[in-house]
């Protein structure tokens, strides 16, 4: 599912305008990956990784930030795709507000960067993210040749899975990867 959300439009209705943004970056987390909050089991803070997909999983991380991951797998399973990166679209106004930033570049380019300019906070943990306010999209499916995967980002224990997916040359991915792995189908 990370590489299929590549290309899909991340929708959040919100203050009156419609924040648009095409997801250009990805990265897969499964219960097996020592990297992934779901690796050592069921918590009140994982709960949501391990229900029903279509659902958000929101954490707040070094004590400032709010991630958002989609939930992928399948009930039980513990599996979610955090969403990285994504060019903005439209309601770019007001996702420069919520962030405070000026440069359309950056302002959706990181995992924490993308949750803030879309005002998305703890109370979305769990969010429906096939219907309600906040959503994703279809948008269009990049072809296999525009995307690379590479390891994870930031991550030292199983960091090289090549589990991260990206938008080849796009100008809003959060950063270059340490090492590219291929251009093509994923693994």
């Amino acid at each position: 599912m990370a590489r299929e959300l590549l290309g899909r439009h991340l929708v959040r209705v919100l203050d009156g305008a419609t924040l648009v943004a095409r997801i250009v970056e990805t990265e897969a987390y499964r219960r097996d990956d020592p990297a992934s909050h779901s690796y050592r089991g069921r918590t009140a803070r994982t709960e949501v990784m391990f229900g029903p997909p279509g659902h958000l999983y929101v954490y707040f991380t070094y004590g400032m930030h709010f991630c958002m991951n989609v939930v992928t797998g399948r009930d039980g399973e513990g599996s979610a795709v955090l969403l990285r990166a994504a060019e903005p679209l439209s309601g770019i106004e007001v996702m420069q507000e919520w962030r405070g930033a000026r440069g359309v570049t950056e302002l959706c380019s990181g995992p924490a960067r993308l949750a803030q300019a879309f005002a998305v906070t703890r109370v979305h943990n769990g969010a429906d993210v096939v219907g309600g306010d906040l959503f994703v999209a279809r948008g269009s499916r990049l072809p296999d040749e525009g995307v690379f995967f590479s390891a994870e980002v930031g991550i030292r224990d199983a960091a090289a899975a090549p589990w991260r997916f990206y938008e080849v040359g796009s100008p809003f991915v959060s950063r270059a990867p340490p090492r590219e792995v291929a251009a093509g189908p994923a693994p």
